[in-house]
Parts: structure tokens; sequence; C-alpha cells
């Protein structure tokens, strides 16, 4: 039942982040100016950024969920779950600033 309310919340704010998108771009492509593209990039990286971070985000909370989990349930185990809970985080974070390197490849565009 929640996963059904999330889902249609979720369909609710893209449907209304699309109504609100579409006469923005439709008054730049009007105007015959190339702003539209400029847009259409902006969105890009906004999106881009929003999306990474969010799943960045949820993947290290549920790595750390796990050991702390397996430290809890094995004290003793801390210190072999550390390291390659240290190296887990490190690489969902680099995913993230690969998104953050792209963002600003494609501001590069804009500007």
């Amino acid at each position: 039942m929640n996963l059904k309310r999330l889902a249609i919340s979720a369909f609710a704010f893209v449907s209304t982040l699309t109504l609100f998108a579409i006469p923005a771009f439709a008054e730049a492509a009007a105007a015959g100016s190339d702003t539209s593209s400029n847009g259409m990039i902006a969105l890009a990286i906004g999106l881009g950024l929003g999306i990474a971070a969010a799943g960045g985000g949820m993947g290290q909370g549920k790595a750390a969920a796990g050991a702390l989990e397996g430290i809890g349930r094995n004290p003793g185990a801390a210190k072999e779950i550390f390291t390659p809970l240290l190296l887990s985080l490190a690489l969902i974070e680099s995913l993230v600033i690969y998104s953050l390197v792209i963002s600003f490849m494609l501001l590069g565009k804009i500007v």
C-alpha cells in the first residue's frame, strides 16, 4: 500500500514538472532564439545532479546500514567490516563525482 502511494506521488510530481516545463520551452522556441538547447542542457544538469545525489545517498545509506548491522551482530568483526565499508562508500561517492564533472562539462557548453 505504501509503495502504491509513493508511485502515485512520484507520477504526480513528474506530471506537474512536465506541465510547467513545456510552456517555458515553447516560449523560447517561439522567440526564435537558441535558448531552448541551453534550457535543455540546464535541465539535464539539474536533473542529472539531483538523481546522482539521491542515488548515491540511498546507496551509501544502504551500505552503512548493512555494515552497522553486521557490526551489531558480531562486534568482534568491526575491523574486518570497516575497510570494505570505506571502499564501498568511496566507490559510491566516485559515481556522484563523475556526475558533477559531466555537469561542469555541460555547463561549459552553455557559457
